[in-house]
């Protein structure tokens, strides 16, 4: 049955929503982008690492279908973009345990999308940094593109997993603060004066 307060038409402002009644839908359309893109990276892995293709052409199944959509910094700085934003946004929903490790895979997304921003400027001005002949970020001076990026992912990826655990598992002082019904336990009333 659903209450009066959740039969209201709902007034409170994109943040609210994705902290509170919003929270497990957007979380969950965020998880598929997430994984998509676990899917990729792997595929483009699976193509190097198993079936021996050279990296020029291990380019994930997007970029066997759109070759000049991966090759292109757009798609991978408006990716690590989106995981930011999404990370931030989705950051009010999570409290006690669960939000200190979302908050730890926000802050390495922070990192990743600078580095990715450094290719994104060197690849549309064509001024390439640390005199090298290609877009080179920080850590690709130590590492190889792939090898840092499923890296950066994996270490983005294990703590959001971790978040969303705890989060589908509150305590009872956790479950006292939340503010969404992940859980499974029916979120608060929002005011709707």
């Amino acid at each position: 049955m659903v209450s009066r307060a959740e039969a209201q038409p709902y007034r409170g402002g994109l943040s609210q929503w994705l902290s509170g009644r919003g929270h497990r839908l957007a979380l969950n359309g965020f998880m598929v982008i997430v994984l998509a893109h676990w899917a990729e990276h792997l595929t483009q892995a699976y193509q190097i690492w198993v079936l021996g293709w050279p990296v020029p052409k291990s380019k994930g199944a997007l970029g066997l279908a759109y070759p000049w959509l991966v090759t292109s910094e757009w798609l991978h700085y408006g990716y690590a973009l989106v995981m930011l934003v999404g990370l931030w946004l989705l950051r009010g929903g999570f409290v006690g345990r669960a939000r200190i490790w979302w908050t730890v895979a926000l802050a390495i997304q922070f990192w990743h999308h600078i580095e990715h921003l450094l290719l994104f400027i060197q690849a549309q001005t064509g001024t390439f940094f640390f005199g090298k002949a290609v877009p080179t970020s920080v850590l690709q001076l130590v590492f190889p593109r792939v090898e840092l990026h499923l890296f950066y992912n994996t270490i983005v990826f294990l703590p959001m997993v971790v978040a969303v655990w705890l989060h589908m598992r509150p305590n009872r002082a956790e479950a006292q603060l939340a503010t969404c019904a992940c859980a499974g336990t029916r979120a608060p009333a929002l005011s709707v004066a």
